[in-house]
């Protein structure tokens, strides 16, 4: 095997410079095969020349427009070569999130029958929307992005909330039982179900829904910087958290008086608009996955996503372009 000047092999040189990145494919990696990236030495080119040409397709790097989608973040620069040494961990938060709001967004339109505020998903709530998502934030902070880190971390967390207050055994809405006449029987039963018919859980629940639309607001002037699907994503799940936000304060009134048929009526409606926001969500969110899932295969063609970097431009390059300008 040929040696360079500074007698290491030129396959080892190789091994070290592999390719930037899993989903550079500008120019010609995923092929299985270095020669289609023209990294092997021709009988005209010298050793020098060819090790050259090895650590300059090293650097290469995919444009800011890929990076966008596919992490749903600016590209921004980190130490290190994480991002080229672990996997996308966008989709896999992606797909918790979508399999789990999906079904519960039909559950509260009351699609062919459906209801009970989706309690037939627990179980996807804690193992899709909870673990896959803490899985694909924990992935995000390891390469450095903070922005996708901080919302899969969030409602990863809110996932395994509703999942929890779901559960009996958590007394989430038990704890409102207080009438002995309703206590009666349900000795050793933390889960009395007569809980999510009292005021007191109902009013209380839309607060913890009123703070996750604050911070989906916040999410929704950040992606700003990111592109319309995922803008559109944090605009109708904040339409949604509204809406269920008012019907749970409606519940918690028609509860308090079961005259108050408006009340009861109005909540209904509120639960079924809250329903249709969150299933524009899960159609912006599916629309994403799909063009990630097709950039990071290198598929010979792409769906846009609507790219917003390059039209709300950060503070750097405002302060780059600036000092472009004075010189």
């Amino acid at each position: 095997m040929s040696t360079m000047n500074d007698d290491r092999p030129l396959q080892n040189t190789v091994d070290d410079h592999s390719p930037p990145m899993e989903k550079d494919f500008s120019q010609g990696y995923g092929n299985g095969n270095l020669n289609n990236n023209n990294l092997t030495m021709g009988a005209e080119e010298s050793n020098g020349a060819a090790l050259n040409r090895i650590r300059t397709a090293g650097s290469i790097s995919i444009s800011p427009e890929l990076f966008e989608k596919l992490y749903l973040s600016p590209e921004n620069r980190v130490t290190g070569d994480l991002r080229k040494t672990f996997a996308n961990p966008t989709p896999i938060a992606l797909i918790g999130f979508l399999l789990s709001l999906t079904p519960l967004s039909c559950d509260l339109m009351g699609w062919r029958g459906a209801g009970g505020t989706g309690a037939s998903d627990i179980a996807a709530y804690f193992f899709f929307g909870g673990v896959l998502m803490i899985i694909g934030s924990i992935g995000e902070w390891i390469v450095g992005n903070t922005f996708p880190f901080v919302v899969f971390g969030t409602f990863g967390a809110f996932w395994l909330t509703l999942g929890g207050t779901l559960v009996p055994s958590f007394n989430a809405y038990g704890a409102y039982v207080t009438n002995p006449a309703q206590m009666a029987g349900q000795d050793g039963n933390p889960g009395n179900p007569l809980g999510l018919q009292t005021p007191g859980f109902n009013a209380s629940f839309a607060w913890f829904l009123l703070f996750m639309g604050v911070v989906t607001l916040i999410f929704l002037v950040c992606s700003l910087r990111t592109n319309i699907a995922f803008f559109l994503i944090f605009l109708s799940l904040l339409g949604g958290f509204c809406c269920l936000v008012a019907a749970y304060w409606n519940l918690a009134l028609a509860y308090e008086n079961a005259a108050n048929t408006v009340a009861a009526k109005r909540a209904a409606r509120l639960v079924v608009a809250g329903g249709a926001f969150l299933f524009v969500t899960s159609l912006a969110g599916w629309w994403i996955f799909f063009a990630i899932m097709l950039a990071s295969l290198d598929f010979p063609f792409s769906i846009p996503v609507g790219d917003l970097s390059h039209v709300v431009k950060g503070a750097s390059q405002r302060r780059e372009k600036t000092g472009q300008e004075a010189v």
